[in-house]
C-alpha cells in the first residue's frame, strides 16, 4: 500500500508533536512541587487480644466510658458490656437522632425516662446513666453479655450485642488502663505556630468523668493517659507523658517511645 508524500508528512508532524508534547510535560511535572496526601486522624488500641482502629470520636467515647466506670469502681466486666452496647447501638458514636427518639452513644430514649434529648447527647452523662441500670441487673458479672446488655436496653434485637464481645474486650483492656502504652493517635495538626496547649481544661473534663484525677495506682495512670491521648486534638495537646515513655502526635511514630521525664505519679501534658 503506497502513501502519499502529504499523508507521510502529516503523520510525521503529529509524532514530533506527540513527542514534544511528552517530554514538555514531563519537565514540567518534574520541577512542579509534589503534593502531601494528608492521612486522617486516627486512634488504634493494640492489646495482646488484638488490634482495633478507631475515629477519633470513638476514642473519645472510650476513654469516656472508661473513666466514668473507674469513678464508680465498676469491674472491667461491666466496661465489656458497655462498649459492646455502645458498638451495636451507635458504633462509639455520639448521635443525634435515632429510631423514634433514642440518641446518643446507648441510644437511650427521652420518653423512657432515661433523660432529656440534651442530656443524652451528654456522653459522660448517658454513661453513667446506663451504668446505674446495669448494676440493677442481678449477677450481671456472670450473665451472657447480650443478656446483660438487654436486660439494660430492652432492645428489639438483643441478640445483636454478642457478636461485638471480642471488640469489647480489646477496647477494655485498653481504655481501663490494664493494659500499658496500648492507645495510639495521631491528628493533623497544620496551623502555625501550633495553637497553645489546653491542660488545664483537659484535666478538668476529665475530672467531670472521673471524679479525682490523682494517680493511685499504674493502672489509674494508664486510664488517664489513655483519655489525654483520645482527647488530644481536641485541647491542642503534642506530648503526653506517663512511667518513663512518651506519645507524641508525629505520624512517623507508632505507639510510645522511651524517654521523658513523666514518672508513676502524674501524667504530664503539653
Amino acid at each position: 500500500m503506497r502513501f502519499s508524500r502529504g499523508v507521510i508528512t502529516i503523520v510525521v508532524v503529529v509524532v514530533v508533536l506527540a513527542v514534544g508534547v511528552s517530554v514538555g510535560l514531563y519537565h514540567l511535572l518534574k520541577r512542579a512541587p509534589r503534593l502531601a496526601v494528608q492521612p486522617e486522624a486516627y486512634c488504634t488500641a493494640v492489646t495482646p487480644d488484638g488490634t482495633l482502629g478507631l475515629d477519633i470520636e470513638q476514642a473519645r467515647i472510650s476513654a469516656t466510658i472508661a473513666a466514668v466506670a473507674a469513678r464508680r469502681r465498676l469491674p472491667e466486666r461491666a466496661v465489656v458490656i458497655a462498649y459492646a452496647t455502645a458498638l451495636q447501638e451507635s458504633k462509639l458514636s455520639n448521635l443525634d437522632y435515632g429510631d423514634r427518639d433514642s440518641v446518643g452513644v446507648f441510644q437511650q430514649r427521652e420518653s423512657q425516662g432515661w433523660g432529656r434529648k440534651k442530656q443524652l447527647m451528654d456522653p459522660v452523662y448517658a454513661t453513667n446513666k446506663f451504668f446505674a441500670a446495669l448494676v440493677k441487673v442481678k449477677n450481671y458479672r456472670k450473665l451472657p453479655l447480650a443478656e446483660a446488655a438487654q436486660a439494660v436496653q430492652r432492645s428489639a434485637g438483643g441478640y445483636a450485642y454478642a457478636p461485638h464481645e471480642g471488640d469489647a474486650k480489646i477496647l477494655a483492656a485498653a481504655f481501663t488502663g490494664r493494659v500499658p502504652k496500648s492507645v495510639h493517635c495521631w491528628y493533623p495538626s497544620a496551623k502555625t505556630p501550633p495553637p497553645q496547649p489546653k491542660t488545664a481544661e483537659a484535666r478538668k473534663q476529665l475530672a467531670r468523668a472521673l471524679g479525682s484525677t490523682a494517680i493511685t495506682s499504674k493502672k489509674r495512670g494508664w486510664l488517664v493517659a489513655a483519655w489525654s491521648v483520645a482527647h488530644a486534638e481536641q485541647y491542642a495537646i503534642s506530648r503526653v507523658g506517663y512511667s518513663g515513655v512518651t506519645w507524641s502526635n508525629d505520624v512517623e511514630l507508632e505507639g510510645w517511645q522511651a524517654g521523658g521525664k513523666a514518672g508513676d505519679r502524674q501524667v504530664e501534658l503539653s
